[in-house]
């Protein structure tokens, strides 16, 4: 039975990703700085879903977590076939006046930590002939919205890369660019969602089902619902200002 590592596992569109996986019979490894809030979100999927949860605590924000699941990617006795990279935050600040070390965090977690899983995972994906990378990035990686949109906007473009690499080896890499969805995300950076209409929002679950079909299917690119594509086609030709 395959094996795919999730980071940002115990909340939003990596649980839910994680629950997509395990109803087909992944075995899974899921990564969070929490260890309680792990191995809770791992119990219940083990109870309904009766496939294999490892959980693996790990603050990605320090290079000591992110060496520890890239060990756990390069063990080739137990091999994994999908790596999620989902993990990532809101700032919640303006980058002129806001907290360098809160800015190198977030770096650390959603470039430096997407870099290096990737960099640890793909050599023994090539070596067995099939794989699979998907990394979540945002609709904002198309804007300029401060250092969240220049990090997402640096894990599109070096999936992109990575997937036209990997053509022919049996790896695919994809990345998914959501819009609003319901999450802890607003929550925890103190932003009220009602600030938006309600029909802005996709639900994580489909987030999640349409990134997995994207990987099953080798798509690089996948931007969850009709109105987001439309509005991602609208922004790549509009003016940046």
């Amino acid at each position: 039975m395959a094996t795919a590592l999730i980071t940002g596992a115990t909340s939003g569109i990596g649980r839910e990703i994680a629950w997509q996986l395990a109803a087909e019979r992944m075995n899974l490894i899921l990564v969070a700085r929490s260890a309680d809030r792990l191995e809770e979100v791992a119990e219940h999927i083990r109870q309904v879903a009766d496939v294999e949860v490892e959980v693996l605590p790990a603050d990605l924000s320090q290079a000591e977590g992110t060496l520890r699941v890239c060990e756990r990617l390069i063990d080739d006795e137990r091999p994994v076939g999908l790596l999620v990279n989902n993990a990532g935050f809101g700032l919640g600040q303006d980058f002129v006046g806001g907290d360098i070390e809160r800015e190198l965090n977030a770096l650390n977690v959603m470039v430096r930590a997407v870099l290096m899983t990737c960099h640890a995972a793909i050599p023994g994906m090539v070596a067995r002939g099939g794989g699979g990378i998907l990394n979540i990035a945002s609709m904002a990686a198309l804007t300029a919205q401060g250092t969240y949109s220049a990090h997402k906007a640096w894990v599109r473009t070096f999936t992109e890369g990575l997937a036209a690499s990997l053509k022919g080896t049996g790896v695919n890499a994809t990345v998914v660019c959501p819009g609003l969805v319901h999450t802890e995300f607003h929550e925890k950076v103190d932003v009220d969602p009602g600030q938006w209409p309600e029909s802005a929002f996709i639900p994580a679950e489909r987030v999640a089902a349409e990134a997995i079909e994207g990987v099953r299917r080798g798509k690089v690119v996948v931007t969850p619902s009709r109105r987001y594509r439309a509005l991602a086609g609208a922004l790549k030709v509009a003016p940046r200002s």
